[in-house]
């Protein structure tokens, strides 16, 4: 059942992601990349806090404890934050969305087969190969899309 219920989380997560990818797109050529990155943060910031300051339990490790090389998530939000408003206006939601999707998924799978960040081992096989393959068919299928329509 709690496979059900993150499953579930993570795909609001996706939904919610492509509509902001949408939405910042939009604000970032009409108000700027920079900015849109900045309100997205401060936003972020804010919310985070709240969130954090009302709900969150206390853990073993601090931000200041943790080992310095696993703060660097943070900076990859930033990069995907100002790639998806550049990218958005210029190729479209669907194109970006699923550019960035296989990324994720082939650097997935790298960490997966390597077992990279402390992550559990899962070996590389025909169905994650197969995966990858799909995806990579997808964008070029949307890209080939795109190029009719431009």
């Amino acid at each position: 059942m709690i496979f059900v219920l993150v499953t579930l989380l993570a795909l609001a997560g996706g939904i919610s992601l492509a509509a902001q990818s949408s939405i910042n797109g939009r604000l970032g050529r009409a108000a700027g990349v920079m900015e849109t990155a900045w309100l997205t943060f401060v936003l972020g910031a804010a919310i985070s806090f709240l969130l954090f300051f009302f709900f969150e339990p206390a853990h073993a490790q601090t931000l200041f404890t943790a080992p310095k090389w696993q703060l660097i998530g943070a900076l990859f939000g930033v990069v995907y934050i100002l790639v998806n408003v550049v990218a958005v206006p210029r190729v479209g939601i669907a194109a970006a969305t699923v550019a960035v999707i296989t990324g994720q998924l082939a650097m997935s799978l790298l960490i997966d087969h390597f077992g990279w960040f402390g992550n559990a081992v899962i070996p590389l096989d025909g169905g994650r190969y197969l995966a990858i393959a799909l995806l990579a068919g997808a964008l070029a299928l949307i890209y080939i899309g795109n190029s009719r329509k431009a």
